[in-house]
């Protein structure tokens, strides 16, 4: 995206009249800080989990994005109040503890949705989404059999670890990827289109020609306006359908 328009997107957003706020919550014992914006108290639910360098502007234009489309939005902390890693080593740290203890990550995206409920969200009626590393975390969420609606993967990791499946899984899954991702392979793609085939769990799996890993992610080198904006065109003719 050039610099220009960026910063008009940038501007179009933070100027909603519907402002949100940070949410510090504690997960044993360690803090945590979530970002929460509400269209009205009714409204169905998207928990957005953060991609690899935490919880930043981009989540919270996303979140912005979202309720002005009518959605309550609770983006998740799954680092840590405060911890937002600049330097590539550092983001390969916090995921790969993450990656290693996945209980830990499930019991953190439980901990999200117990902050929404909290702050009078519908968790009856929700969605999670995420970003790259939140991609997979929403699925690895999904493979704990949480009874959430639906399951969102952008540019996300989709390789199942060694030792889990989908039996347990509900919900129904979108996954948006690009065809030109370098990270996460097409075959990876496939293997969770079997595996999803294989529970009958309903899912919607679209590819991007050209589009790399991250490709969603404004004012990169990544960034690929053409599949940014249908991937999230399909995205919120989804949720309508889904919640």
């Amino acid at each position: 995206m050039k610099p220009i328009l960026l910063l008009l997107f940038i501007f179009a957003c933070s100027s909603s009249s519907l402002a949100g706020e940070t949410v510090p919550y504690t997960v044993d014992g360690k803090n945590y800080e979530g970002y929460y914006a509400r269209a009205n108290k009714t409204a169905p639910l998207v928990v957005v989990i953060h991609d690899w360098d935490g919880l930043t502007e981009y989540e919270i234009m996303r979140t912005k994005m979202l309720v002005d489309l009518g959605y309550n939005v609770f983006a998740a902390d799954l680092f840590g109040a405060g911890v937002r890693p600049v330097e590539i080593n550092d983001k390969k740290a916090l995921t790969g503890d993450l990656y290693k203890n996945r209980q830990k990550m499930r019991t953190l995206i439980t901990a999200a949705f117990q902050t929404a409920e909290d702050l009078g969200l519908d968790t009856n009626n929700a969605v999670l989404a995420g970003y790259c590393f939140g991609g997979a975390a929403a699925l690895e969420y999904a493979r704990s059999g949480a009874d959430v609606k639906g399951f969102v993967t952008f540019h996300g990791g989709l390789a199942t670890p060694e030792g889990q499946n989908y039996e347990a899984a509900q919900g129904r899954y979108l996954i948006l990827h690009g065809t030109a991702d370098s990270v996460v392979s097409m075959s990876e793609f496939a293997r969770l289109a079997e595996q999803l085939e294989s529970e009958e769990l309903t899912h919607e799996m679209v590819t991007y020609s050209g589009a790399p890993h991250a490709f969603t992610v404004f004012g990169t080198g990544n960034y690929r306006e053409d599949a940014d904006k249908k991937s999230w065109d399909y995205f919120t003719r989804w949720l309508k359908a889904t919640l």
